[in-house]
């Protein structure tokens, strides 16, 4: 899990993943045939192969904040970007994009129930001219600090979502050394706020189908039509805006069943995944939605079973081995 923590630790909010970018670049180069950047900021990287032509994408951008406004006793208004729970991140500790890296804040608030984002504020030891001096401006970056760990098969964290993605896409390049058809593992930039970097390079990329990697809200408390974490990776069958396509899901039902790994079935009315964007690109591309429950999703810290992560690296490697032909319903 090293590389997980590594890919975690590492800023990429909405709109600013050159770091996060960098580092994916750094670790998938060596596993694929060539990576590059497109225009919209997306890394698309590809092992070359036959028909059909597969998309694995992972968002590599994660939620956060913007300074808004810098007040004259040097608090720091923000916006969110993202939905951010706000609630969360009073008394935890972010980073703010400066000349020299980063400065060191602290959330802070004058209410103690309700909590909306026009009542946080990041404290520094800076004054406002001190800041300034330092590059920090409306529309610099704020991200979380990590307060990550590994403890009895858990994970914890920010950014995993969805830098778990992100990591099993790599984890896929690396072992799937001879895959048999042409597979592009895509980073996408700017999910969070609007799916954007999806849209453009499934556009582009023109794949036979793909598969979205992500992560969804888990329930602290099991029931039979919710996910929670430590009882397996899910597969979307509906969310907000998209349908998994029945004949993906049916293929990566099988697999599971064949490897005798436990699968939930995810049926939201709220949010959504880069699948959308995916899945009506041109004239459409079949899609689903793959990934693991996350406790505490847009959170500094948030929770995740590693187990989970193993099995679904399990069931894509199986699946990309020799992805099937695409079938329409």
């Amino acid at each position: 899990m090293e590389l997980l923590l590594k890919l975690m630790d590492t800023s990429g909010v909405s709109g600013n993943e050159e770091h996060i970018r960098d580092l994916i670049s750094k670790e998938i180069s060596r596993y694929v045939d060539n990576a590059r950047v497109d225009k919209m900021g997306n890394l698309i990287a590809v092992k070359k192969g036959k028909l059909p032509k597969v998309m694995l994408a992972a968002h590599m951008d994660e939620v956060g904040l913007m300074v808004k406004k810098i007040e004259e006793n040097g608090n720091i208004k923000c916006a969110g970007i993202g939905e951010v729970e706000v609630n969360s991140l009073v008394g935890k500790k972010v980073k703010i994009n400066a000349k020299s890296g980063f400065i060191i804040g602290t959330i802070k608030s004058k209410k103690s129930k309700k909590i909306g984002i026009k009542d946080i504020f990041i404290k520094t030891k800076f004054s406002k001219k001190e800041l300034l001096k330092n590059n920090v401006e409306i529309g610099s970056y704020v991200s979380f600090e990590n307060y990550s760990n590994i403890k009895k098969g858990f994970i914890e964290g920010k950014a995993m979502d969805n830098r778990i993605g992100c990591f099993t896409l790599i984890e896929l390049a690396k072992n799937l050394k001879k895959a048999r058809n042409e597979i592009y593992f895509v980073f996408t930039i700017q999910e969070e706020i609007g799916l954007y970097g999806a849209k453009t390079s499934a556009f582009e990329i023109q794949p036979d189908w793909a598969i979205t990697v992500d992560a969804t809200e888990a329930k602290k408390e099991a029931s039979k039509s919710d996910v929670f974490i430590g009882n397996g990776p899910f597969i979307t069958i509906k969310d907000a805006d998209f349908m998994g396509n029945k004949c993906i899901n049916n293929w990566i039902r099988g697999i599971a069943k064949e490897k005798k790994i436990q699968l939930q079935y995810n049926v939201s009315d709220s949010e959504t995944t880069d699948a959308t964007n995916i899945s009506l690109s041109r004239g459409g591309i079949p899609s689903s939605v793959v990934g693991v429950p996350v406790e505490n999703l847009h959170t500094a810290k948030g929770k995740a079973s590693i187990n989970d992560i193993k099995d679904l690296i399990e069931i894509l490697y199986e699946l990309m081995r020799n992805p099937p032909k695409v079938c329409l319903v």
